[in-house]
């Protein structure tokens, strides 16, 4: 790996510290505002925020917690979970579902309620494809998920919204932006990358952000925690990376092993799919066994894989 002290003039958002240094103080408050408004693309949506603590404890003390990446709530007390996912879980959309129902059970009061609820938004940038099963996926970068009629096709309710933005998907250069969306895109895929602010992105939103990556203006103890930050980034990021690569490999090799054996070529394609869904337990394995070799944190690995402390230690 590089020394990103010595060769990145900027912050990679995507690290835990980059991604709060620039959207999660009340200093850089009007980013996020800019920024979510972008990619929600609701008009008047939010004018003013105010940040929550982002720990969200259960109605009892043996009761899961959650501890969001930026938890806020705009003028009209619409809440909002923004999350930066930097690799892909087993379940990672039952995740969402799960931290949406938060703020949700936040709102019952003690008492006679009449179940009016305000709406709830959760954003996920995502460092990984989550949507690939229809031909047109591969190009959408920005997917809306809301309740909708089966029949009809027709809204049900506004009250649970999601938004995910798939970075990978977004192939844009800086010649072809052309929305302050693309702008918005383009910093989070590329910011570390680049030596100098790009001539198309200017005005007070982006001037602002570049001004707070600049890694020369941080302290040595933010210095510190960003060279963790970093590493342990690339670490999760080699260790999924290896992981996926070993896993799904030997999976297919074990498929069509099996249907060699049996002889038939339905046999075959049973058994290479068969080895597909055990190349994708076989991922899931080595993903916490790489993890666990490069020393990442159990919390961190938790955050990856979905998994519990009590099945992480076992395999520990």
């Amino acid at each position: 790996m590089k020394d990103f002290i010595v060769d990145s003039r900027y912050l990679n958002p995507l690290t835990d510290f980059g991604f709060h240094r620039l959207f999660g103080t009340e200093s850089c408050k009007e980013l996020l505002i800019d920024f979510l408004n972008e990619i929600i693309k609701e008009e008047g949506l939010i004018t003013d925020i105010q940040y929550l603590p982002p720990e969200q404890l259960g109605d009892t003390e043996t009761d899961r917690r959650a501890i969001f990446d930026i938890f806020c709530m705009n003028e009209k007390e619409e809440y909002f979970i923004v999350e930066m996912q930097k690799v892909k879980q087993p379940y990672f959309r039952d995740r969402s579902l799960f931290y949406a129902s938060f703020p949700i059970r936040k709102q019952a009061p003690q008492g006679v309620w009449g179940f009016q609820l305000k709406a709830v938004y959760l954003v996920g940038v995502l460092d990984f494809v989550l949507f690939d099963e229809l031909e047109g996926d591969k190009d959408q970068v920005i997917e809306s998920v809301h309740l909708v009629r089966e029949r009809t096709k027709t809204l049900f309710s506004k009250k649970l919204n999601f938004v995910f933005v798939e970075l990978p998907k977004f192939r844009k250069t800086e010649e072809e932006l052309k929305t302050n969306t693309d702008k918005w895109l383009y910093i989070l895929k590329n910011l570390s990358l680049l030596s100098e602010r790009p001539r198309s992105l200017q005005g007070k939103i982006f001037e602002k952000l570049f001004q707070l990556a600049e890694i020369k203006r941080l302290t040595a103890k933010d210095m510190e925690a960003y060279r963790k930050s970093v590493l342990e980034y690339q670490g999760v990021r080699d260790a999924v990376d290896l992981a996926r690569e070993e896993g799904i490999e030997k999976g297919i090799e074990k498929g069509i092993e099996k249907g060699r054996e049996e002889g038939r070529e339905e046999g075959r394609e049973e058994g290479r799919e068969e080895g597909r869904e055990e190349g994708r337990e076989e991922e899931k394995v080595s993903i916490i066994q790489k993890c666990l070799q490069n020393n990442l944190p159990i919390e961190v690995i938790i955050n990856i894989t979905g998994f519990s402390k009590e099945q992480i230690m076992e395999f520990r």
